[in-house]
């Protein structure tokens, strides 16, 4: 596990959230994930809505059914899946600006609440499915993540999570110029492998279906991300003063340092399908 010198807390999650709230919906629009590319002809958008695809297919949502979504920024990914599935979706978010603008866009069906996923409050076998796409980076106790997954989710009921991955034995250097500061930059506690992901789940009950590696078909998003960053900082005058004054300025170090971990394989996208067996 790729843990960081300072250590982020849920509030400095939250405030990296709300500070940058207004800048991340200019530069990415309302998902705030990676884009998930096949042809390479998608636009940005196109992109990103591959991937909540995806994560609906590998859940095998069917109208009715209830669902969460752990880390839901937005509500981007639940209010595709709750129109385009007829699912009940759940949301959690630690960032008030996030649950702002999805409370000014609401859909039916969609429940976007701010709070912690570690302490969530649902009911045990309450939902059909959960889902967290690229949230679980952002918690510090990662094994607990899992544990309220699997309390939450019901016997027989699947989760998918969509994370940032550290290479499998990544080398000091990469660690160092890469990995770590990519953490303490974006606010992550903490980095996983896959193998740690897999025994994580495994340990709190979830049989893993599948991994699908699609670090290359996600890579782009941070090139299109860096030349809109440098666009918006140009014409921009709020990007210009976030820049310069910034709490959460330093996240900008992270583009560039992104797009090379995916290109000489220190960072890894995985996308993992679990289920929780229908004993257990």
């Amino acid at each position: 596990m790729i843990v960081p010198d300072a250590s982020p807390d849920t509030a400095a999650v939250a405030d990296h959230y709300d500070e940058l709230d207004a800048l991340y919906r200019r530069l990415w629009g309302e998902h705030v994930h990676h884009g998930l590319w096949t042809t390479g002809r998608e636009s940005p958008t196109e992109a990103v809505e591959a991937l909540v695809d995806a994560v609906g297919d590998r859940l095998q949502l069917s109208p009715g059914d209830s669902g969460v979504d752990i880390g839901c920024g937005y509500g981007g990914t639940a209010r595709r899946l709750a129109s385009r599935r007829g699912v009940r979706v759940t949301g959690f978010t630690l960032s008030g600006e996030q649950a702002r603008h999805a409370a000014q866009h609401p859909v039916d069906g969609v429940d976007v609440r701010v709070g912690d996923w570690l302490e969530n409050g649902l009911p045990d076998a309450s939902a059909d499915a959960a889902w967290a796409i690229e949230s679980s980076e952002h918690m510090e106790d990662k094994p607990g993540f899992f544990a309220q997954a699997h309390r939450v989710v019901r016997p027989g009921g699947r989760v998918v999570v969509c994370a940032w991955l550290a290479e499998t034995g990544a080398s000091g250097w990469k660690v160092r110029h890469l990995l770590e500061p990519i953490c303490r930059e974006g606010r992550l506690p903490s980095m996983g492998t896959r193998e740690e992901y897999e025994a994580m789940a495994r340990a709190a009950g979830f049989e893993v279906l599948d991994h699908e590696d699609v670090s290359r078909r996600v890579a782009r998003t941070w090139t299109i991300c860096a030349r809109r960053l440098a666009r918006s900082v140009f014409v921009d005058r709020d990007t210009r003063q976030l820049a310069r004054e910034g709490r959460n300025r330093i996240f900008a170090l992270s583009f560039p340092r992104l797009i090379l971990a995916y290109r000489t394989g220190a960072m890894r996208y995985g996308i993992f399908t679990l289920e929780r067996p229908a004993t257990g």
